[in-house]
Parts: structure tokens; sequence; C-alpha cells
């Protein structure tokens, strides 16, 4: 992974429409090496979008995504592999095969540098860091959600990438494995990558992030450090009072919805 402090993900001016309705306008953000960015923001405000125009999956009207100085449009499918990974909201698949083959998917882009065994081995580590090293052998169909959840994660991780996308990658996971993928993409980060998260929980945002994009009807409504997202941000975009407050052990901010009166 890169160890330059330049930025690895530089996104600017970004405009994306789908259909005849425009999902993105004018976002702009840069992520460096060693850091998270968590994307936070109502549904429908384009948060999906954002991560598949950086991923090169959906085509943008206007702007600039530039992946370690390559703008997106101009990298072939296999170079772009070699420098993002993606996780996608879907993890859902069309073979049943074994968990182990869905991991070493991820390392397809890196086929012709290494050999069988080196692959089996980062493979391995990668259900390992996921906690699925039992899903090696068990087809991908007979598998809950959760775990076919942390199955592809394996897969994102073992691809090892500069730039690691990952778009609601806690949605069908427990706590315990919530916390896990929090920690994963500290991880990720402490080992040089930059990681860009999208996450409904502004809890876990603000307590993983280094950095957070709040995103309100497809325009960047706050770009910031944790501490710079405000009560007031989060209830104008939302549409719902909160408050903010200091959890009393380990001085995490916690946002509290506020209760409709009885």
């Amino acid at each position: 992974m890169s160890n330059t402090s330049a930025p690895s993900l530089v996104v600017e001016s970004l405009v994306v429409d789908r259909g005849s309705r425009r999902v993105l306008e004018g976002v702009g953000f840069h992520a460096a090496p060693g850091t998270v960015t968590a994307v936070i923001g109502p549904n429908g405000s384009g948060k999906s979008t954002l991560v598949g125009a950086i991923a090169g999956d959906v085509p943008v009207v206007s702007g600039t995504v530039l992946l370690d100085g390559s703008p997106v449009p101009s990298l072939r499918p296999s170079q772009a592999a070699r420098r993002r990974s993606v996780y996608t909201q879907e993890t859902s698949v069309s073979f049943d095969y074994l968990g182990a083959e869905i991991v070493a998917l991820g390392r397809r882009p890196w086929r012709a540098q290494e050999s069988a065994a080196g692959r089996e081995a980062i493979v391995a580590a990668a259900l390992a860091q996921t906690q699925m090293s039992a899903a090696a052998g068990r087809r991908v169909l007979t598998l809950s959600g959760g775990e076919r959840a942390r199955v592809q994660l394996a897969r994102v991780l073992a691809q090892d990438t500069p730039v690691v996308l990952l778009d609601e990658p806690t949605a069908a996971l427990d706590l315990r494995h919530q916390a896990l993928v929090h920690a994963l993409c500290r991880e990720v980060a402490a080992a040089g990558g930059t990681v860009l998260v999208v996450l409904h929980d502004v809890d876990s945002a603000l307590a993983v992030a280094d950095q957070v994009l709040l995103l309100d009807q497809g325009r960047l409504a706050v770009c910031g450090a944790p501490e710079e997202i405000t009560a007031g941000h989060l209830e104008r975009v939302y549409g719902h009072p909160v408050d903010i407050v200091t959890h009393p052990i380990d001085g995490r901010r916690l946002v509290l919805p506020q209760r409709a009166p009885r």
C-alpha cells in the first residue's frame, strides 16, 4: 500500500445523474493514505452513487476522480482493480462457490505475480481477519446473510489495494461484528490504506473516521473532522432534532435523536 502523504483519493466537482435525476452535485474532497473517511446522510442522499463513481462503476457527467493520481476513466479494469477494492451493498452470489473461492476472486488482479501457495495464504489470512475461517470450505449459499457479508469483506481485504471502498459493510451484521468491521477499517488505515466507508450509524462514523462527509440531497453539506459535525448539521440534513453528548467512560461523542413528546 502507498506510504506517501499525498492524497490517494481526490474527488473534485463531481456531478452524477441517474436517468433524468441529478444524484450528486459538485461533491469534492481529498483523502490521504492512513485515513478513514466516513460517508453519512439520509436515504437517497447519494452515498452509494458516490462509491460507484469513485470505483468507476457509475458514469459521471463532470468532475474529477483520481486514484493514486490517475483519472478513473483512463484506467483499464485491470488497472482499477489494483488501485481500489469495492464492497457493495449487494452480497448475494450467482454461483455456489466455496467461501475460500469467493475470497480468492480478490486476488485476480495479482494472479500473474504470485504462486498458488501465496494466494492461499492471503485468502486464509483475510478469512481470519473477518472471523470467517470456518467458511473456507463451506458453500456460500449455506451461509447466513451476515456470514456472506463477512466473506465478501474478506474478498475486499484480500485484494490489498491502496484505496478501499466500503458501502454499508455493517448493514447485515450483529453488534459484535459491526465493531469488528470498524476495527478493520482502522487496521487498513494503519497499514497505509485509504478507506472510504458508508455508514448509517452516525455514532460509528464519528468514532471510526478521521474525516466525515455529510451528504444532503446529493450535495456535500459538511466535510470535516468528526468533532466538526454538530447537532445543527445533523438536524438540518436529517430533519430530526438530535443531541450530541459525551460518553461518560471513553469520551466518545454520541448522537441521541430526541423523542417526540407523548
